[in-house]
């Protein structure tokens, strides 16, 4: 079997979305055939040159037609936020398919669509996934197999955060990402969606509550520069004055708790001077504790609080042996493997639960249950940050059917 795979968008994730296509069939077994199809975008001479740049076999500029073709049998959608749910609804409604960029929605009800579009989907046998691709650095799902088996104990105590510093420079242009129709949210929702789905991935627990505070720290930007949006978009500011309102947030700071009890703190910001991608997770339990710096992604910390006084410290597991999560079909032990393999190790996963007719992770539902705790984040920092519970989360529904690859 073949699947012929288009891809709606590119740029930056198009690009480690297309690596990831191309990479995968030549490095692992894949039980089926995957086909680079066609990329689509809105401008047709970029998204010709992006068919050429990535290894797409054609470009296209509708991705209704795109769907509607009997050729066409996964979507993977690499937009801004807000056309993920009715790209995804249309792709899974037409028997397609779906790989969906994080986070899946821009708001809760778009991702409850999405959810139900999944859900009806599932029954016809179709397959939808977020790519949420952290969780596919051997490291961090080492990190999760390790509190699994009971290296830590009962989790704690967790302290995440996700660091940069681009838009540091007032300077920075308005761009789709800092717009609230296109982008939902600034920090909160493009990174800060990262840390919360990391926290659940790694623990097994959903987010139960939250107390958060959400800034603008720079609340205009210039008009002018490559991705900026024109004041023809409705924003605020004049022809003379050249700036628009940032609508999102800069930076998100948060407490949540999680299902069993223990204290989550979470950091999301793009104001971190100096740090550039600065993803980290320390879970603490009481039997040891376990942590991961994306800067440092081969390495995984681990505190083994059993062991002889004199012994005690934090270790680290260089994470490169074959018998590490993905490892055995890269290079020999100690070869380093880097931000572009979790894209790889997706489309592995995806397509081996296409095949097998098993529920990829994270779903559907994961994502919907992430867009759940965003926003419960806004509507604390709303109230003073007051504690927020979050709603319900539908992910609970299939957690029992987790699999290795998460």
């Amino acid at each position: 079997m073949t699947l012929r795979v288009a891809m709606i968008g590119h740029g930056f994730m198009g690009a480690a979305h297309s690596v990831g296509w191309r990479q995968a069939p030549r490095v692992f077994d894949l039980p089926d055939d995957v086909e680079m199809a066609v990329v689509v975008g809105r401008d047709a001479e970029a998204a010709a040159s992006a068919a050429v740049r990535w290894g797409w076999a054609a470009s296209a500029t509708d991705w209704r037609e795109v769907i509607a073709r009997d050729d066409i049998d996964l979507v993977d959608i690499v937009t801004p936020g807000d056309s993920h749910a009715e790209i995804a609804i249309a792709a899974l409604d037409a028997g397609k398919h779906v790989l969906c960029e994080k986070p899946l929605a821009n708001t809760v009800a778009e991702a409850e669509a999405m959810a139900d579009a999944a859900a009806r989907a599932h029954e016809r046998g179709i397959r939808a996934m977020v790519g949420f691709t952290y969780r596919r650095v051997p490291a961090v799902t080492l990190l999760r197999d390790l509190i699994a088996d009971g290296r830590v104990g009962r989790v704690q105590q967790v302290r995440t955060a996700y660091r940069q510093d681009w838009l540091v420079d007032p300077q920075v242009p308005l761009a789709w990402r800092l717009q609230k129709e296109r982008a939902g949210s600034g920090a909160l929702g493009d990174i800060g969606a990262h840390i919360v789905d990391l926290t659940r991935f790694v623990t097994g627990q959903d987010v139960t509550a939250v107390s958060g505070t959400i800034e603008t720290i720079v609340k205009q930007r210039p008009l002018s520069g490559t991705g900026a949006l024109s004041l023809s978009k409705g924003l605020a500011g004049t022809a003379a004055d050249g700036f628009g309102e940032v609508t999102v947030d800069d930076a998100a700071i948060f407490t949540g708790r999680l299902a069993d009890g223990a204290l989550v703190s979470f950091e999301a910001t793009r104001f971190a001077t100096g740090r550039k991608n600065a993803l980290t997770i320390e879970v603490s339990g009481d039997r040891g504790a376990l942590a991961w710096d994306l800067e440092r992604l081969n390495e995984l910390q681990y505190y083994d609080r059993t062991a002889p006084d004199a012994v005690q410290g934090f270790t680290t597991i260089l994470v490169t042996e074959p018998v590490h999560p993905y490892v055995a079909a890269w290079w020999p032990a100690g070869h380093m493997l880097g931000y572009e393999h979790g894209f790889t190790h997706q489309v592995v996963d995806l397509v081996t639960a296409i095949h097998d007719g098993t529920d990829p992770r994270p779903s559907f539902a994961d994502g919907l249950a992430v867009q759940q705790v965003l926003t419960a984040v806004e509507a604390s920092a709303a109230a003073s940050s007051a504690w927020t519970g979050v709603v319900g989360t539908r992910a609970e529904a299939v957690r029992s059917n987790d699999n290795h690859e998460g």
